[in-house]
């Protein structure tokens, strides 16, 4: 099954949200999987059922309640994010097999640049030494994902500082850069996408 890559560069949060849900509502059964690769500007997103409680301080970086699963998170420029839009209906994936898939190709990621990460299955997400660098959050409708992972790179960690990180107290954070790796966000994603379309096809079969 086809996969269509786009490059969208850096983004705002909320017009690449509504295009997510616009592509998913207007898909078909025989509408292509897509993956989009972007980066955003600064801003905080709270999940379905995030607690207003983990928003620690106020701050000028906007707060969107968001539809994903999870709690809050953050994304700025030098962050990865992929949106994952799949048809898990088609290709009889469930969710926590997808969750799975975007977790793993994190950490076959970050094994490329020689950085030994976890996942969790309590916590989902991708973890160093227990700092959290990697997050996973999803939506489902009419049988298709939307939303998908961040992947810290080199960005400003500090509001991180602001929240409760994917709503854990005193869950620390980490990046690329701060485990003496330095490279450029889109060349990151390759390595990224790349397993999770080799994972994708693989449950296609």
């Amino acid at each position: 099954m086809d996969i269509k890559l786009r490059r969208l560069g850096r983004q705002a949060y909320q017009s690449c949200w509504q295009a997510m849900q616009d592509f998913t509502l207007s898909r078909d059964h025989s509408t292509a999987d897509e993956i989009w690769i972007v980066e955003h500007d600064p801003v905080f997103t709270q999940g379905l059922n995030g607690k207003p409680e983990h928003l620690l301080r106020a701050s000028d970086i906007p707060l969107v309640n968001t539809d994903r699963g999870g709690q809050v998170t953050y994304h700025a420029p030098g962050q990865l994010v992929v949106y994952t839009l799949i048809d898990i209906q088609r290709r009889q994936l469930g969710v926590r097999q997808l969750v799975s898939v975007l977790e793993q190709a994190m950490v076959d990621a970050l094994a490329q640049y020689g950085l030994q990460s976890e996942a969790k299955r309590n916590a989902p997400g991708v973890y160093i030494a227990g700092e959290k660098i990697g997050s996973v959050g999803l939506r489902i409708k009419k049988g298709s994902s939307y939303h998908g992972l961040s992947l810290n790179n080199c960005m400003d960690l500090s509001p991180f500082s602001y929240i409760n990180p994917c709503g854990y107290q005193g869950l620390k954070v980490t990046q690329l850069v701060d485990q003496g790796v330095r490279i450029n966000t889109f060349e990151l994603a390759l390595p990224v996408v790349h397993s999770i379309i080799q994972a994708l096809d693989s449950s296609a079969c």
